[in-house]
């Protein structure tokens, strides 16, 4: 038998609960782990946002099972970890739920310890309580029940030697069953044979957490015909009691407008974030499509010029996020900083481009009420822009607004191409195959280059189906979407990331 002292020269192994799907759900020290661990071994039930915390060097090892099927059994399982802590890697076994809530946790953990190698446990949140609070039902309420029992539901329930004490659990007023669609006729035959009442509501929650989620409800005697009716398939949780009633009142995450919904993310997959995370919080299926990728200019050396004089300039305008990077990459190149920017106001075209200067420790004298470059062209007007000299760091193909503009307004301006958009080079048989299977519904822009790319990957000749809608942020990238010949159905305003996604919560919410 293997003991603690002598442990110090082999790697660790963290036994983590992943939580039941909503990557949200994770915990910050399961998030910690990850980011140092050296190898992942991970299970089926693991969200594949989850491994996005892992470093970048991490080896990814999947010993999950499906429907019964081992892609690799316990045992081997149990080597794997051994075998990698004992080459002195840190490891992180990921677990879907709470790895000691059905888990098998335990066992790894005896095994682990037998070998001699230290570990480490990380409690998750486990799906036989947060799957139930996702469908709104609390398994505790003062007015229906005071205890509650949690069951596995991989045991056949008429096996001889079964270790479910059914007349005793019958009597539990709320009881969770996990794993067990598979056995449900059995569950329920089990339960009514010991006592329950044929009328008690039960729920089976399939997919909890995630934006595949589906609750189907009924009395515990029709809970089996009306499973195989709907054709429900694991992974799911079973909910026996009266607290299953209160759904009515308490479903507070399939109510949501978005919730289910595909939509298709166009933008750039590192500057998707802040849409990704919105949508996901409305319980969306997000489906990145990246059309189009920043990349820098094929020469800096207009931006580069206007750097070396860059304290001659009265104003420098910024249109983007990407070229507020590239324009401090270059400063940095040039040997220059913030400090040079001193006595330079600055105009940002929107609250994120804002937001990106601001975080370099720079105030923003100017953000337009309308985020568009007539918006900039707008509040300049009320500026003595008569002999001002004005940076324009920006894309390699832009429209020419605010430089024509300018000059009417005596301005003297020097446009720098500060970043290139190019295409993804994604493949449209991806997303075709989505569309195919009635798993996307929207299709979002965020600006004209999104749309021209996403036409190009797609082909000549593209033909989308009726139910699916198009949404546009702003009026500049609606009318690249109706020259494509796209239908636009959703416009936002104010033109940013939190009114696009606030327009389509509206636009669903007028038609439920």
């Amino acid at each position: 038998m293997g003991n603690f002292a002598d442990m110090k020269q082999k790697g660790k192994v963290y036994i983590i609960g992943a939580g039941p799907g909503d990557p949200g759900l994770l915990t910050v020290k399961a998030v910690r782990c990850l980011e140092k661990s050296d190898v992942i071994v991970y299970d089926y039930l693991v969200a594949p946002g989850i491994l996005g915390y892992a470093r970048a060097d991490a080896r990814l090892v999947y010993v999950g099972k499906k429907g019964g099927h081992h892609t690799v059994v316990q045992d081997e399982i149990n080597r794997i970890l051994v075998r990698e802590a004992s080459e002195g890697n840190t490891v992180a076994r990921l677990k879907g739920g709470d790895p000691f809530i059905f888990g098998r946790g335990g066992e790894e953990a005896e095994f682990l310890f037998e070998a001699g190698i230290p570990f480490e446990i990380v409690p998750g949140v486990t799906s036989a309580i947060s799957v139930p609070a996702y469908a709104g039902i609390p398994l505790t309420h003062r007015e229906h029940t005071s205890t509650v029992a949690f069951v596995t539901g991989h045991e056949d329930p008429k096996k001889d030697e079964s270790r479910i004490d059914w007349e005793k659990l019958s009597g539990i007023e709320t009881l969770v069953f996990l794993m067990g669609v598979k056995n449900l006729p059995q569950i329920v035959e089990s339960l009514l044979e010991n006592g329950r009442s044929p009328d008690t509501p039960a729920a089976i929650i399939r997919w909890g957490t995630t934006h595949d989620q589906f609750t189907l409800s009924g009395a515990l005697g029709d809970i089996p015909d009306l499973a195989e009716e709907k054709k429900m398939t694991p992974p799911a949780i079973f909910v026996v009691g009266e607290v299953a009633r209160l759904r009515e009142k308490l479903n507070w995450f399939e109510t949501k407008p978005l919730f289910g919904r595909g939509i298709v993310v166009t933008r750039p997959e590192k500057q998707s974030g802040e849409l990704a995370s919105l949508l996901s919080e409305e319980g969306v299926r997000v489906i990145h499509f990246p059309t189009i990728e920043i990349v820098p200019p094929k020469s800096f050396d207009d931006l580069d010029r206007a750097l070396e004089r860059i304290e001659d300039y009265d104003w420098i305008i910024f249109t983007s996020a990407n070229g507020v990077r590239f324009f401090f990459d270059r400063l940095n190149v040039a040997g220059k900083d913030v400090r040079d920017l001193k006595g330079i106001k600055i105009c940002t075209i929107g609250p994120a481009t804002q937001a990106a200067i601001e975080k370099r420790g720079i105030p923003v004298d100017i953000v337009p009420e309308e985020f568009i470059s007539e918006g900039v062209v707008a509040a300049l007007k009320g500026q003595d822009m008569e002999g001002a000299r004005v940076l324009l760091p920006r894309a390699e193909v832009a429209r020419d607004v605010i430089p024509e503009s300018l000059k009417k307004l005596g301005a003297r301006i020097d446009v720098a191409v500060a970043y290139r958009t190019v295409s993804s080079g994604r493949d449209g048989k991806e997303l075709e195959q989505l569309i195919e299977e009635g798993k996307v519904e929207v299709i979002t822009f965020t600006s004209p280059s999104t749309v021209n790319n996403f036409m190009t990957i797609m082909g000549e000749g593209l033909n989308l189906p009726e139910n699916i809608r198009i949404a546009c942020i702003g009026p500049v990238t609606e009318k690249a979407a109706q020259k494509a010949g796209l239908r636009v159905d959703i416009v936002q305003g104010p033109y940013e990331i939190t009114g696009l996604v606030s327009a389509m919560k509206e636009w669903f919410e007028k038609r439920q």
